[in-house]
């Protein structure tokens, strides 16, 4: 047994040495800067990730002299139609929640949710679009993931920078737009 170890010991020497005599330092780095760099540019392509941006949820909002429930306006995060929005609001970016703000552009792709409306009892499909082309907004920031699902499912997924598909995938804020009524 001690044989075979002093033989895969004295081939694996061997073939070490017969490389580091062929090949100089210089050569191996950039071989893995190429690896790298091919790397790197894949890499604006993939979606990334905003959930670090994620704040407390599920806090209501009161009136604090009534003690009462104050009713979700479109620029709070408990309003319906934002059930599964997960980015900046376009109400308080300088849009509103059906329009992108001036100097960006609405992102090619979106992702739909169902959202219920307690006014009226129905459930209503609600289309997700990202604001493309500015520095992110920063204001009222919300993330409901009602009814999101993982992330190969595109369509149904939220946390992805949807503006991908633009010339600018920089994002800036995000708009819903009810599409329909839900069927039961």
């Amino acid at each position: 047994m001690m044989r075979l170890f002093d033989f895969v010991d004295r081939l694996v020497e061997g073939r070490s040495r017969a490389l580091a005599s062929h090949t100089s330092r210089r050569s191996a780095l950039a071989r893995i800067g190429k690896l790298f760099l091919s790397g790197a540019v894949a890499l604006p392509v993939l979606p990334f990730d905003r959930t670090s941006q994620a704040h407390a949820e599920g806090q209501p909002q009161t009136d604090a002299a009534a003690g009462k429930k104050k009713e979700a306006t479109g620029t709070d995060c408990d309003y319906w139609r934002y059930c599964s929005v997960d980015g900046f609001l376009c109400s308080c970016c300088g849009g509103s929640a059906t329009s992108c703000p001036p100097g960006t552009t609405a992102s090619k792709v979106s992702w739909v949710g169902t959202c219920h409306n307690p006014k009226d009892g129905l459930d209503y499909l609600v289309s997700y679009t990202d604001c493309c082309g500015r520095t992110s907004c920063g204001r009222c920031f919300c993330n409901n993931n009602q009814g999101d699902r993982p992330g190969y499912r595109m369509g149904v997924h939220n946390d992805v920078n949807w503006c991908m598909a633009n010339d600018s995938s920089v994002y800036h804020c995000t708009v819903s737009f009810i599409v329909g009524v839900a069927e039961k």
